[in-house]
């Protein structure tokens, strides 16, 4: 018999979650059925989207049931298997999410590769489904051209942090990213490799955008929506193309945003606004993964990681992540 530390949600959140709208459970585990496999999870994930999933709304993924355990991105070691391909000591990802200890069918395990240098962590961070997110948005959905000026909102998050090195390493021109505090905007131009980026919380963020990229852009990619979406808008050359991915400002609102004020500009400048998922998008993947290990293997990847100790702290490194309190990747060290 083996016991398993997991989170569950047990309210629905009314606005900004609490610690409250969740229940830490003790489930157990007992012996291996065939064909199954049990993982000690190193690292959990924590994303925006989860907070979407928390609502009772119809979209492009059913919503988190109540009283289930919260599913999500992970890693960990296989310790026990009854599947000749899972062996016992493969790092493996899946999407069981918030706990210590998984038990489940072997094919919802995805055995991975062992990348010298790599710490488990970044199978749910650039080498990962975050990785892939800003690789889809710039190349599936914006069609990013060399020689582009691309804006970025979110751009020191886990994706944003992704997108700008990417845009750069696929021929962009400039890159403009904005973030939340004058310590990651500097890490934005000094690490990430961005041409130059501003801090939303200085003044007005049209005003900023117009300043870092005076020629206009040509791709957006959205992680925040509101006065940034309606900014991007603004200074968009004819033809621009906005990837939207997130809409952060608006996911814990209790009642419904104002749109932009400015939706006029796409009809006169030939604008396209393209929302996108990664569940369309998994033809991608190979492509995906073949530039992302040479550009890491290359040394051409820089990354950071906000790491919070324990699983019974994953509720916490939630909320934290969606004040913005991380830097780069949030995960939860098991």
């Amino acid at each position: 018999m083996t016991e398993s530390t997991q989170i569950q949600l047990v309210r629905r959140p009314q606005g900004w979650p609490t610690p409250e709208d969740f229940a830490t459970v003790t489930v157990t585990y007992g012996d291996l059925a065939p064909g199954q496999v049990r993982v000690r999870n190193e690292f959990l994930s924590v994303d925006p989207y989860m907070r979407g999933r928390m609502n009772d709304v119809k979209s492009y993924v059913p919503p988190f049931a109540l009283g289930e355990t919260m599913t999500g991105g992970a890693v960990g070691r296989v310790v026990e298997s009854t599947s000749e391909a899972h062996p016992v000591g493969a790092l493996v990802l899946h999407n069981f999410g918030w706990r210590d200890v998984v038990q489940e069918d072997a094919r919802g395990f995805r055995v991975l590769p062992e990348i010298p240098g790599a710490p488990a962590s970044l199978h749910l961070g650039v080498l990962g489904l975050t990785g892939m997110t800003a690789y889809v948005g710039l190349t599936a959905i914006a069609g990013l051209r060399e020689g582009d000026t691309v804006f970025v909102s979110g751009a020191a998050g886990a994706v944003g942090s992704a997108v700008g090195q990417i845009a750069k390493l696929l021929g962009a021109g400039r890159v403009v990213g904005s973030a939340g505090s004058a310590e990651k905007v500097a890490l934005l131009t000094e690490k990430y490799g961005y041409d130059a980026a501003f801090d939303y919380k200085a003044g007005p963020v049209l005003d900023q955008l117009r300043e870092a990229a005076p020629d206009g852009i040509d791709v957006y990619f959205d992680n925040v929506g509101g006065d940034h979406l309606e900014a991007a808008l603004a200074v968009f050359n004819d033809g621009g193309r906005a990837a939207l991915c997130g809409a952060i400002s608006g996911y814990n609102a209790d009642q419904a945003p104002a749109g932009p004020r400015n939706m006029m500009n796409i009809i006169k400048g030939g604008l396209t606004l393209k929302g996108f998922t990664l569940g369309n998008y998994a033809h991608v993947a190979p492509e995906f993964r073949e530039h992302m290990t040479g550009w890491f293997a290359d040394g051409e990847i820089a990354y950071d990681e906000t790491v919070v100790q324990g699983v019974e702290n994953t509720v916490e490194a939630f909320l934290s992540m969606m004040r913005g309190a991380n830097t780069g990747k949030m995960v939860v060290k098991v």
